[in-house]
């Protein structure tokens, strides 16, 4: 077969070492980031997390559902236990989602993203920087062809009822689509739909921003510290859409901007299917455990899906 228009037919890794520097949104954390390329990779490669304290690795997380960990307002991924200091619940980096999204799109397969705290940094709220950062290094092919996850059925899951229902549903397509339904009071019913390919997704999706209620944001974030959970202790102006009443504090970046930052969640999660897809996505009020939930479906279902690899 050959790539759907817009998609790379070969494996890519970086061409350059990238380095970044940001904050973690939960944590609030200072981070800085390193992804490396590979450019001798196998397919069992692929993305991989590497956690640096002191100059000592402490945990390496391959970008793997098994390893996915249900957080607030993020995606997460944790070992069954520490590497080095034996954690009994192991060593996790979280908000991996605008990262995994902006690899899977630029064509980069295989990487290492080294850390030294366990969050990858918030930047601006989207995906745009990593984006700009990573067409920056430049990419360089490999030899092995692009695989994508060609879906072969309809996977359907759900949750809630009536003006709370969340529905996820994933069906055979011969490229990649998705159709994302949100609703928010004030801002009323929102949709983005289309053919998701590296340039649709940079100019439509990437800019759009992480966004929350200010109300909601001072409670959760008391909430995170009596619960010993992270959360939000690293939001700014700088880095969310801040809603106050029925407005946006600076104004949106982009016509339903809420809605956009939805597909871009939806992406970075499917992304730890390890290709893209070729299926459309459709999500009324997804949320990072939906998407999970809508992936975990899918690949439990082993006749809904199979590889479909580019020509040589």
């Amino acid at each position: 077969m050959r790539a759907p228009e817009g998609w790379r037919d070969t494996q890519g890794t970086l061409a350059h070492e990238l380095t970044l520097t940001g904050h973690g949104l939960h944590t609030g954390r200072r981070v800085n980031v390193r992804i490396l390329p590979v450019p001798d990779a196998t397919a069992a490669h692929g993305i991989v997390f590497r956690r640096v304290e002191s100059g000592r690795e402490v945990a390496t997380l391959r970008a793997d559902p098994a390893l996915r960990e249900a957080q607030p307002l993020c995606t997460m991924l944790r070992t069954s236990e520490g590497v080095s200091q034996g954690k009994g619940k192991g060593e996790g980096v979280r908000t991996v989602e605008h990262l995994l999204a902006s690899l899977l799109v630029c064509g980069i397969d295989h990487a290492i993203v080294e850390l030294d705290a366990e969050e990858v940094p918030i930047l601006d709220g989207s995906a745009a920087p990593w984006i700009e950062a990573i067409r920056a290094c430049g990419r360089t092919a490999l030899a092995q062809p692009q695989r994508f996850i060609r879906v072969t059925k309809p996977v359907v899951v759900t949750d809630g009822v009536g003006s709370q229902r969340r529905e996820m549903r994933i069906e055979p397509c011969e490229r990649y689509e998705v159709s994302v339904r949100n609703d928010l009071k004030g801002f009323g019913d929102m949709h983005w739909e289309g053919a998701l390919t590296p340039d649709v997704f940079a100019r439509e999706i990437a800019p759009s921003r992480s966004y929350g209620r200010v109300k909601w944001a001072l409670p959760a974030i008391a909430a995170g510290y009596v619960k010993r959970t992270p959360i939000l202790r690293g939001a700014r102006l700088s880095c969310t859409a801040s809603i106050v009443g029925n407005r946006v504090i600076g104004g949106m970046r982009l016509p339903d901007e809420f809605v956009r930052h939805r597909v871009l969640d939806l992406v970075g999660d499917l992304a730890l299917a390890g290709a893209p897809l070729l299926a459309r996505v459709s999500a009324l009020r997804p949320s990072h455990e939906m998407n999970w939930r809508l992936l975990s479906a899918l690949l439990a279902e082993r006749d809904a899906w199979t590889w479909a690899e580019c020509d040589a």
